[in-house]
């Protein structure tokens, strides 16, 4: 422990060591007002638009009885039956810990006792609303395996989709301490024992290279909850090694990868790490969460382009796509960065929570109720909101939980200390020192805050105050009953005041906040501007938001609408001797709001405000500037030019597009195969197959002419044909003599194939005793090119 050399009378100021915490219950915490209270009460509302029935359903339907009411449409009705009610349960038993709300309570109750129906006419233990239950599980437990990356025997991610079966049922137990919910999840966990205890530690592997949520985690759990070794047995057994034993060397082998997929299995190697304490497990974790914190995020705290780790040197499809970084990364994220900080009490820890609670998480809920799946970076575009009666997707799962459970981490203790983490309005009951503290402010709308201590009698305890890695060296002012305290202490450390606590007894922290610039990790010119941890971004308009309120299509989570041009986004223009933040300016009488009017280019931007992201909503939005000297804006407008004019062409003639090899993208355009495989090349995505594999392209307005298909030069020995609806359209043959680069061929489409047909099922089948082309890009045209 490094210790501060100040010490005045019975005061003694320490930099926190690194050691374990505990966290208090979510029902020791209430956040008594402001921002996240706000935002706990529209997602309950959002909660309650919810039909219990329609989310059941699927559980009904599987155990053999009668539903009460039609599923949901979406992903509800697509193969990912029944995940939502997962999250239901989650979210429901979090909102009653952290609120007393009885119609929470009611809720939960209910959806537990149909449950409980389900099981029970299951028999087995069973519960889980995945199409074709029984056949699938029959088929796993005889050792017949057929494993992708989001696929499981021809079903869409079904140990994803039941990890949020046992996810929802243990939080029902942790967090609402209902037995029944204890009960089915040990007999639902014993039946997963049941179906899997046959099959090898290989089988299990290969099982495991499909999507599976945090099912080790999960697992880890119902051993804590009984003491029962078995569990911590199958926790193990399904960890999946391809990932625990590079990332506990510290290699980083993420690009590529689904990034969602991932998390959870590191949130589930630390929690097995704190229950065993493993070393390689934590290792993994640690490692895994340093090399996505500090090399794979943005400044608002989310990673991800299309769902997948794009290249650490490389963020340009970041800031092209429309695709940007997950809600659901950013939640499994706050998840293993919570049990880090459990495990260490280190700042850092909290320093990225509290970046990713605000600028991703907080913004991720329109505050009149929806959420998002997907916050673009690209200047100047916007965000889709779900809606409650057309939304099912896993961001919508995860966003009904986000809300409820902004309480978890403000507070921590070990033994005599109670750690202060976060700045928001909220009480804390310490039990064990028959204790309460009241925190009081209007953080970050004032840099301050005031923590109040109540007791009947005097208690000696430690108070753990959080100094801010945001916060200058030295800058950080404690009074305590109005005196100020002379500290010796750093950014990215606690500061540790021991007395004996009388009631009322006051403590007040000024934490003065800075403009800073935080560069995109591939250090390409882009800048995000903050103040303390807040992100500030500008609004740049609020035309052609197509389906900012998404439908119940597949596709309507993506903010489809026109792209800003690149050439007039919002960029900061300064001589090279010039200070960008000397040149940013707050607002008098507008707190957290500044103007960059010298540094703004073009001059229709030269208005803009800089405000807090999170408090930014159903508009077009730049979050980062591209940077630019006088002398290199020329350079840099014309060579944006020419992408645009292309990019805006390509745009405008495609009817449908899918990225091979890319989870979502697939799964949104019915992919179908037969011995087929995926992987990444030269950082792009592929597929091929020495059987065949499919997918349904959209035909708008029957108006495609030419399919255009991107492969890679090198691919020798390919023969394969490509059929449309059934019928061949070419016949392709690589001798791999096209060299080290990516090329597109396009094909014409007979107009008598397509002019009655809505959607267009492309199949790639290779030839007998041959392998596909790798597929790098299936683009569906309305123009002939050649």
């Amino acid at each position: 422990m490094k210790k501060i050399l100040a010490v005045l009378g019975i005061w003694s100021w320490v930099l926190s060591a690194q050691q374990s915490v505990d966290l208090f219950p979510l029902n020791q915490v209430e956040v008594t007002s402001g921002v996240f209270k706000e935002a706990a009460l529209t997602d309950f509302e959002y909660i309650k638009d919810l039909d219990a029935d329609r989310l059941l359903a699927p559980f009904l339907r599987e155990a053999g009885l009668e539903p009460k009411a039609k599923s949901y449409t979406n992903w509800e009705n697509t193969g990912l039956d029944g995940h939502t009610a997962g999250h239901y349960l989650s979210a429901l038993s979090m909102y009653y810990a952290s609120t007393g709300d009885l119609e929470a309570k009611e809720l939960l109750d209910y959806s537990l006792s149909e449950l409980e129906k389900a099981q029970q006419a299951n028999g087995n233990g069973y519960v889980g609303g995945i199409p074709g239950s029984k056949q699938l599980w029959d088929e796993i437990k005889a050792g017949k395996i057929n494993a992708s990356s989001f696929g499981l025997n021809n079903r869409w991610v079904p140990l994803y989709n039941i990890h949020k079966t046992f996810n929802g049922l243990k939080d029902a137990w942790l967090h609402a301490e209902i037995p029944l919910a204890k009960d089915m999840l040990i007999d639902l966990t014993d039946w997963f024992m049941g179906v899997t205890e046959n099959l090898s530690q290989e089988q299990i592997q290969d099982m495991l290279r499909s999507e599976h949520g945090g099912l080790n985690e999960v697992f880890a759990e119902v051993y804590a909850i009984t003491g029962d070794k078995k569990y911590l047995k199958l926790a193990k057994d399904f960890s999946q090694l391809a990932l625990l034993e590079p990332l506990a060397a510290n290699e980083d082998i993420l690009t590529g990868m689904h990034a969602n997929t991932q998390i959870p299995k590191f949130i589930g190697f630390e929690r097995i790490n704190q229950l065993e304490a493993d070393q390689e497990y934590h290792n993994a974790a640690s490692n895994f969460y340093d090399i996505v914190t500090e090399k794979r995020s943005l400044s608002i705290g989310g990673n991800s382009v299309r769902e997948h780790f794009n290249p650490v040197d490389d963020f340009s499809s970041v800031m092209s796509s429309e695709q940007g970084p997950e809600s659901c990364n950013t939640y499994n994220m706050l998840k293993l960065s919570k049990l880090l900080f459990e495990d260490t009490a280190e700042e850092n820890y909290i320093d990225f929570y509290e970046r990713a609670l605000y600028n991703h998480i907080l913004s991720t809920q329109n505050p009149e109720g929806g959420f998002v799946y997907f916050t673009p970076m690209r200047p100047g575009h916007y965000r889709v909101y779900s809606q409650p009666e057309t939304s099912f997707w896993c961001c919508v799962g995860s966003g009904m939980e986000n809300h409820t459970k902004y309480n978890e981490l403000i507070y921590a203790k070990a033994e005599d200390k109670l750690y202060v983490n976060l700045f928001i309005p909220s009480e804390v009951k310490w039990e064990e020192k028959q204790a309460s503290l009241k925190q009081e402010t209007r953080f970050p709308e004032a840099n301050f805050t005031e923590l109040i201590w109540q007791s009947r009698k005097k208690t000696k305890a430690t108070l753990m105050l959080r100094y801010p890695e945001w916060v200058a060296a030295g800058a950080l002012k404690v009074y305590v009953n109005g005196k100020l305290q002379e500290l010796e202490a750093k950014p990215g450390s606690y500061i540790a005041l021991e007395r004996k606590w009388k009631n009322g007894d006051r403590i007040r922290m000024e934490m003065p906040m800075h403009l800073s610039l935080e560069q995109i990790p591939d250090e390409s010119g882009y800048v995000s501007v903050k103040y303390g941890p807040l992100v500030l971004a500008a609004v740049t308009g609020d035309e052609d938001q197509k389906g900012m309120f998404a439908d119940n299509s597949r596709g309507g989570h993506i903010a489809n609408g026109p792209f800003l041009p690149l050439t007039k986004a919002p960029t900061f223009v300064a001589k090279a001797d010039e200070s960008l933040l000397d040149q940013i300016k707050p607002i008098a009488g507008k707190p957290l709001k500044f103007t960059a009017s010298q540094l703004l280019y073009p001059d229709a931007y030269t208005d803009l405000v800089l405000q807090p992201f999170y408090k930014i909503h159903e508009k077009r939005y730049t979050i980062y500037f591209k940077t630019e000297t006088p002398e290199s804006l020329a350079e840099m407008q014309r060579k944006l030019e020419e992408q645009q004019k292309a990019e805006a062409y390509l745009r405008s003639i495609t009817l449908d597009y899918v990225a091979p090899g890319e989870q979502q993208p697939e799964s949104d355009h019915g992919f179908d195969s037969k011995d087929s495989n995926s992987g990444v090349h030269q950082n792009r995505h592929w597929r091929d197959a020495t059987g065949w594999f499919s997918y349904d392209l959209r035909n708008k307005d029957a108006l495609a002419k030419t399919l255009r298909i991107t492969y890679y030069g090198k691919d020798a020995g390919r023969k394969f044909d490509i059929l449309v609806n059934g019928q061949v359209i070419a016949s392709p043959q690589f001798d791999g003599t096209q060299g080290n680069s990516f090329f597109e061929v396009d094909y014409d489409l007979p107009t008598d194939l397509v002019k009655e047909h809505e959607i267009l099922n492309v199949r790639f089948e290779a030839a007998p005793n041959a392998v596909t082309s790798g597929i790098y890009g299936v683009r569906l045209l309305s123009e002939d090119l050649k």
